[in-house]
Formats: structure tokens, sequence, C-alpha cells
């Protein structure tokens, strides 16, 4: 009798002990309440009472391409223009950084320094980072990072013997195939590719050119169904904005669009659309186009929309049509991504140098 009780109470110690820390593990940061304006929209998208929290301030210009890692961390990169993101004497510039978030403790610490200037971030079916770096003292490259060992390897460093302009960012379709765009918005580097474009590497190592008539290609998506790509063009007319006179005019022509193709069985695409139009949704309202995308288990794309009247987060159909927006006041985002596991209906944002989460009525798309 005596040992049966001993075991007994040991055993609801340990129940006691799982209890508390599934609790614990239930229950993530929750971050502080960031001030926006109420999401709009389609309760069923964002439901009633949530809100865009404030999980992390500390990037120095831009944070962006954050993405969910299989680990439990989120991950995101923050571009430090070397025109003004030095050390505190001011004498040496940074190269970039990759943070790491982790939703349980709200701790978000340095992953990797310099990023060689990381864009884009997302995580193939193998739990490996692929990461775009852009320019500005940055790689020009795709590179791939065994988690697991911390070593990186270059996937893609060159197309046609010559460097690649800036990588922006990235998508993977479920054949491991893998989508990068090539714009160019900052850095000194002088630029060898013959324009924008939007690439594809095959798990075999051979990368083709794929899109050559989507403008200044920025955010790109494999739809869940994987029968569309969508591509942005965000056009702001301007190879190297950190090298402009303060007398320097604007350009009076930019083009801001969401564009889809069809994306065939072998990766080829086709048939190119506009789904919107960003100068014609807001005529003579400021906008400095979209920028990053992901989608929930339904196709719905959510934008991270860089409109100075309006900037947030919208989410909207294959057509084009707002479902829901999500407000982030006067900063203007940069991109969106989703979490893994108990967080699958959580959406990361990042904007100006911070970073956000909102709780949401769908569940993200992830590579199965």
């Amino acid at each position: 009798m005596r040992t049966n009780a001993l075991v007994g109470a040991a055993l609801a110690l340990l129940i006691g002990f799982a209890i508390q820390s599934g609790g614990a593990q239930a229950q993530n940061f929750e971050g502080t309440d960031a001030g926006f304006p109420a999401p709009t929209g389609d309760s069923g998208i964002v439901p009633d009472g949530s809100k865009l929290m404030r999980l992390f301030d500390g990037g120095c210009i831009l944070t962006e391409g954050v993405a969910a890692g299989h680990d439990g961390y989120m991950y995101f990169s923050d571009i430090t223009f070397t025109k003004f993101c030095q050390d505190p004497s001011g004498l040496y510039a940074q190269a970039g950084n990759i943070w790491r978030y982790d939703p349980q403790s709200g701790d978000t610490t340095i992953f990797r320094s310099p990023s060689g200037m990381s864009n884009g971030i997302k995580f193939d079916r193998d739990g490996n980072m692929l990461a775009a770096l852009g320019a500005d003292y940055g790689g020009r490259m795709l590179v791939k990072t065994d988690m697991s060992s911390g070593k990186s390897y270059i996937l893609s460093g060159t197309y046609n013997g010559k460097s690649y302009n800036a990588l922006n960012d990235i998508s993977i379709d479920e054949q491991g195939r893998i989508y990068f765009s090539d714009p160019r918005y900052l850095g000194h580097e002088p630029v060898f590719q013959p324009g924008f474009a939007v690439y594809r590497l095959d798990p075999d190592g051979t990368v083709d050119r794929i899109i050559t008539n989507g403008g200044k290609t920025n955010g790109v998506l494999v739809s869940p169904d994987q029968s569309t790509l969508y591509v942005v063009s965000n056009d702001n007319g301007w190879l190297g904005f950190m090298q402009l006179d303060e007398t320097d005019q604007a350009p009076t022509v930019s083009r801001h669009l969401l564009q889809a193709y069809d994306l065939n069985a072998d990766g080829t695409v086709s048939n190119r659309r506009v789904v919107v139009d960003y100068s014609e949704l807001y005529p003579g309202q400021p906008c400095s186009g979209p920028d990053g995308l992901v989608a929930d288990v339904d196709g719905n794309v959510y934008m991270a929309e860089r409109c100075e009247h309006r900037p947030g987060i919208a989410v909207r159909d294959a057509q084009g049509k707002e479902l829901a927006f999500m407000s982030t006041g006067e900063e203007l985002p940069t991109n969106v991504g989703f979490g893994r596991g108990d967080e699958s209906n959580v959406l990361y944002v990042t904007s100006g140098k911070s970073l956000y989460k909102i709780a949401l009525g769908k569940d993200g798309y992830q590579l199965p």
C-alpha cells in the first residue's frame, strides 16, 4: 500500500509537471499592442479583437523576409543600409543581420551577422534555410544553410557567368524547385545582368531565367495548388537610391503590380496577367507598391502593401479582391510569414525596424 501511494504521488507530480509544461508551451509570448488601427474585413480571416502585436523593435533600418524554421523559431532579415548603419564609432558599416525570434520567451537574438545582406528567407522541406542575398556589400547569391551543422552552401552565385543584380525573394514548389527574384534597389556594385528577372533553380542545380517581362520583380509566391506563380513588380525607377543627391527628383513613371502566371508542370510559366495595378487601385494616392507575400491554405494571398496613404497587410483572393486589411499605422511593411505548429494561424509581419504578429482565422500554407 505504501509503495502504491508513493507511485501515485510520483505520478501526480509528473502529471502536474506535464500540465504546467504543456501550458507554458501553449502560452507563447504575447507581445505589446502596436497601437495600429483595428483590422477590417472578413472576420473569418481576421477574427474580431485580433490585432498586430509588437515583438521586436531593434532593427537598424528595415526588417524583412520573416519565415518559420522547423526548430520552432522565427527568422527574419535586418537590412542594414551601409549609409546609415554603422558601429557606435560611426566608422564601420554593418552588412546585414539575420535575427532569430523565440515565440515562447519573446527573446530575439542574432543568428548570423554579417548576413550577406539577406532579404527573403524560406525553409525547404528538409528544414534548410534558403536566403536571397542582396547588394550593398552583400553576397548577391542564393544560399542554403544546413540548420543542423550551420554550414552554408551557394546554390547559385552567377547566371551566364555574371553576378546577379541583388536577390530579393524566394518561393519553393512541391517538386523542390526554387524560384527567386533579382531586382536592384540599392548598392554600389556594378550591374551585369541585362535586366530584372525571376529565375528557377531545379533540384539538379540547373538555373533558368523564366520571367523577363515581369518588370522590377520583387515578391514571388507559388500558390498552394501549384498552378500559379505570383510575382510582384515594384519599380521605383532607381537602381541605387543611396547614390542619389538630395536635389534629385523621383521618377515620374513607376509601376507597382501584382501579377500572376500559369505555373506549368515542368516549372515554366505562361499567360501573364495583372491581378492588381496599384496606380489604378489608388489613383492619385501615394503608393510605393507591394512587397512580400504569402498564402493561406485556401489560396488567399497576404500582401505587404507599402502605400503611404494606407500601409498595411491586405488579404486578397486570386482575382485581387480585398478580403481583409491589417493596418500598420504609418509604417511601410515589407514582408509576411506564417508560423508553424500551434502557430500555424499566426501571421508574422516585418515593418519598419520591427517584428509583429497577429492571430488569424486561417492557417498558413507550408511545404508538405
